[in-house]
Formats: C-alpha cells, structure tokens, sequence
C-alpha cells in the first residue's frame, strides 16, 4: 500500500502541471519589434535561489500598443511558468500575460487596458506552486 501512495504521488508530482490553462492559452507571435517600436522600459532579469537566469525584459510601444520581449532570455526549466508584470517585486499585484513560451527572444503583447506605467517588474513565476523563478526590475528608458 505505500509503494501505491509513493507512485501515485510521484505521478501527481510529475504530470500535474502539463496542462495549460484556458486564461493563459495565447498562439504564437512574431519575436521580431519593427524598427518604428519606441524602446520605454528596460531591465535585466536575476534569479531566485536555486534558480538560473540570465537576460532582459525590454518594453516597446509599437503602433500604440506596448509590447514586452524577452531578449537573450534562458531561464532554468519549471512547471506551469508564467510571465507577469507586477506593480512589486514578488507576485500579489500583477497582470498575468501569458504562459512562458520558452527560452530566446519572445513577444509578449500587453492589453491596452493596463497602464504600463504602473508596473515596475516583470516576473517569471510557477504558477502551480507559487514559486518565483525570475525578477526583472523595470527603468524607464
């Protein structure tokens, strides 16, 4: 019977983040910023313990609408990861923007709803355990 208990939870443990979640499924965008995109926002991302990073969270405005691309960005892997921009250095006031969608140069698109200004971070954070991975402190540029 505790063989059957240490199996199960090892499968839970294993398998239970596979799933995305219906608020966070986006397609694919292009990585590229077109040369007309104004550069606002910058900063370079560190890690949480036993974590590693390494990369930049850039902020552009293009064509009236902000865009976040992460630029040179590896992170180590993680269940469920998800990008934030948060109004503080720890995940409790944020704008979830989507699922992680891996390691490289990836586009986020912020919604025209939120005031960018606001939101002095972004974040990677593992959703399913609550467990910060990556911290980019915004400047503006």
């Amino acid at each position: 019977m505790k063989n059957v208990f240490i199996f199960l939870f090892c499968f839970f443990f294993l398998f239970s983040c596979e799933n995305e979640g219906e608020l966070t499924r986006k397609s694919l965008e292009s990585t590229t910023i077109s040369s007309a995109a104004i550069l606002k926002y910058s900063g370079e991302f560190s890690s949480t313990s036993g974590i590693t990073v390494s990369g930049f969270a850039k902020i552009y405005l293009e064509n009236n609408e902000y865009k976040l691309k992460l630029e040179d960005f590896t992170v180590s892997d993680g269940p469920d990861l998800k990008v934030y921009l948060s109004k503080e250095n720890t995940p409790i006031n944020f704008v979830n923007l989507e699922n992680f969608k891996g390691n490289g140069n990836t586009l986020y698109t912020i919604p025209s709803s939120v005031n960018v200004s606001e939101y002095q971070y972004v974040l990677i954070h593992c959703q399913q355990y609550n467990h910060l991975f990556a911290i980019a402190p915004l400047t503006s540029i």
